[in-house]
């Protein structure tokens, strides 16, 4: 508001380095405080001063100057837009290949900055030759080069399987797989988050991440004293795991399902969620791999994150992994219903139906599919009967759908359920004549003599 910018300018061009680095350094912090301050410093041409001085300054001023670039460019596209306009990128990337560290790390970071925002950006930054530079500096000693060049090829790759794949071009993937056992916890979270953007993207691209032998290497992130570091091995995974059953399998043979199944069980909050999701993944391919997470006994953490989570998202995407856990076969369904959790999911159902928020409204349609998706193969009868009392009409359809398949096979199974009280409650469901809720009450009713129905 005092008209500092309009002073600092002419300051960059100063006689005495300091000063000038000092004035570049103000306006960086001016710059980096919010976006009407980056606008001002973009509108107040300063910007191709910074970059027509980058080229022959010496390594503090370099320092300095991507510093401005990288604190005006994380705001917004369009800030990002308007560096790449002044020809600031090519400067940058010549930057990447200076004597000093520090001043590598600081265009780095500039350009991550940069190429974050959507794929056109991310597209200069490629066409601008970063890529193989970039990949040079994840290689060089010093960590916290090697942590902020991981964390750009991150940044280029997660937005399409066309970058992803130039990343992988130029060699990544074998340097970034050898970072997974490093000791410094930053740098393996922004290693193992490079290796999610890339992988997630398609099978060929996840087949070449497989291919650096991360296993069982990576599993050992999984025990990490790191938050970070535990959940970017476990986002890693998901991305593998979601794209073809022999993906799974590969994941299963390394272990990588029980270590999952720890790990989950070892923390709480978003930390569980892409382990959730493995679980899930995996055992929606195929009946086989659906076993081997029972097998390995992820069905308790499972449950335990729909009892224990307190935010939606994360109850429903447990909810989600044992709804694929259990609709294989009734098998796998009593496996499900076995550890007493439909009474839970049909409490989530019920409890989310009043809601109006979107997100409970995508949880509850999330959690109605899995109840569905269990209970449609769910044959194991004394974890049915429960529901039979607070079921609401749309899922006590599916309910008494699997009671009228087994009773008229199974006469311990019939005498049971009048002891108990359900046929008596059948008898109060009201059903449209017609629908295919009456022809299942119809087909219960029928297994026993008239007196007793009446």
């Amino acid at each position: 508001n005092s008209g500092v910018m309009s002073l600092l300018r002419p300051l960059l061009l100063d006689v005495v380095p300091t000063i000038q680095q000092t004035a570049a350094l103000a306006l960086g912090r001016l710059a980096n405080y919010n976006d009407d301050l980056a606008e001002a410093v973009v509108k107040g041409d300063i910007l191709p001063q910074l970059v027509c001085s980058l080229s022959e300054q010496n390594r503090f001023y370099k320092k300095a100057a991507a510093f401005v670039l990288r604190a005006v460019g994380k705001h917004s596209p369009q800030l990002a837009q308007a560096i790449v306009q002044c020809g600031a990128l090519e400067m940058l990337v010549i930057c990447l290949e200076d004597f000093d560290p520090g001043v590598k790390e600081a265009a780095s970071w500039a350009i991550g900055y940069i190429a974050r925002h959507n794929s056109e950006l991310s597209q200069a930054v490629v066409d601008a030759g970063a890529v193989p530079l970039l990949v040079l500096c994840i290689q060089e000693p010093e960590i916290a080069l090697k942590r902020i060049a991981a964390s750009t090829l991150s940044d280029i790759s997660k937005h399409s399987p066309e970058l992803a794949q130039t990343v992988v071009d130029a060699g990544a993937i074998a340097h970034l797989a050898q970072m997974i056992l490093n000791p410094d916890a930053k740098l393996k979270r922004q290693v193992l988050s490079a290796l999610s953007q890339i992988a997630k993207h398609s099978v060929d691209l996840a087949e070449l991440v497989v291919e650096a032998e991360i296993f069982p290497v990576v599993l050992t992130c999984l025990k990490d004293s790191d938050e970070y570091v535990k959940k970017n091995g476990a986002t890693l995974i998901r991305e593998i795991a979601k794209h073809t059953p022999e993906l799974s399998q590969l994941i299963v043979n390394a272990g990588g399902v029980a270590a999952v199944i720890d790990c989950i069980g070892s923390c709480r909050g978003t930390v569980r969620l892409p382990g959730i999701m493995v679980l899930g993944y995996v055992a929606a391919h195929s009946e086989n791999l659906s076993m081997a997470v029972i097998v390995s006994k992820g069905i308790p953490p499972l449950c335990a994150c729909l009892i224990e989570e307190h935010e939606d998202h994360i109850k429903a995407a447990a909810a989600w992994a044992l709804g694929q856990v259990g609709r294989h076969t009734p098998e796998h369904a009593r496996a499900v219903a076995v550890a007493n959790v439909l009474p839970t999911l049909l409490a989530m159902y019920v409890d989310t139906r009043s809601s109006e928020d979107l997100q409970m409204k995508a949880s509850i349609f999330v959690t109605k599919k899995a109840l569905k998706n269990i209970l449609q193969k769910c044959t194991y009868l004394p974890a049915l009967e429960p529901l039979l009392h607070d079921a609401p009409p749309n899922i006590m359809k599916h309910i008494i759908g699997q009671f009228s398949k087994v009773l008229p096979h199974d006469s311990k199974a019939r005498r049971l359920f009048v002891t108990t009280g359900g046929l008596k409650k059948v008898q109060e469901i009201k059903a449209e004549s017609g629908s295919l809720l009456q022809e299942y009450i119809n087909t219960i009713n029928n297994c026993y003599p008239e007196e007793i129905v009446r």
